[in-house]
């Protein structure tokens, strides 16, 4: 109980700009914490959302009846998330261009694509939400409570210059005050850090999925597309 009174009043007691300095850390810090939970919580809903989408793709299902749940769902007000989101936007994409007679397999199959990069740049910008926030709070939060420090000291030395008795009693709560300043620092820096190296890897795991799925999708609706112009030439 003594430490936490006494930390308090080297907060306390510290000049006003380390007092600023304290605040902003303590800010940053508890910003970065809930950003952290959030994309968290984010990345557990986009994973479960992938995996139930992958088990209702590949279990064989018409893709009509499969765009069709979406769509309801969507008209429920639900998000509409990662792998499900490229495949609605490559099939809304090709059962369109299918529907012009003079369209060939392989431009029925590029607009496909293009749409559903489209959609991945949407994904990708929804994955890396905040994690530029985190990166910046890991990199300058150092810094930041470093400043503090330095002001402090030179605040103290200040102080022990027009003083009659230089002892390290003098100096020492004004140092300690500072120092305060780089430990709140490293406190913020350093989740912020780690969490951002964890979530953009799993960015990039998300990314390598959604891109190994639009392939096998392409390869899917190029079938497709191909069955679809032979029979129209067959049918003419």
């Amino acid at each position: 109980m003594e430490e936490q009174l006494s930390l308090l009043d080297l907060v306390l007691e510290a000049s006003l700009t380390v007092q600023a300095v304290m605040a902003m850390l303590v800010l940053a810090s508890i910003t970065s914490w809930f950003m952290i939970v959030k994309r968290g919580l984010y990345f557990q809903r986009a994973k479960s959302a992938m995996l139930d989408f992958e088990d209702a793709f590949w279990s064989g299902s018409d893709l009509s009846s499969l765009y069709k749940d979406g769509s309801e769902r969507a008209a429920n007000g639900e998000l509409i998330l990662g792998m499900e989101s490229l495949f609605r936007a490559g099939f809304k994409e090709f059962s369109r261009l299918a529907q012009q007679p003079e369209m060939d397999a392989d431009a029925i199959l590029e607009g496909a694509r293009r749409a559903m990069r489209v959609a991945m740049l949407r994904e990708e910008e929804r994955l890396e939400q905040n994690l530029s926030f985190l990166a910046s709070v890991g990199s300058t939060s150092p810094y930041i409570g470093l400043f503090g420090t330095v002001w402090g000291i030179m605040h103290s030395f200040r102080g022990l210059a027009s003083s009659s008795q230089a002892t390290l009693a003098t100096v020492a709560p004004g140092i300690s005050e500072a120092l305060v300043a780089t430990a709140m620092g490293l406190f913020a820096a350093i989740p912020a850090v780690l969490a951002y190296n964890r979530y953009t890897a799993r960015v990039d795991v998300f990314v390598n999925r959604y891109d190994t799925f639009m392939d096998e999708f392409s390869g899917l609706l190029y079938r497709q597309a191909y069955a679809l112009k032979q029979r129209q030439q067959e049918q003419a």
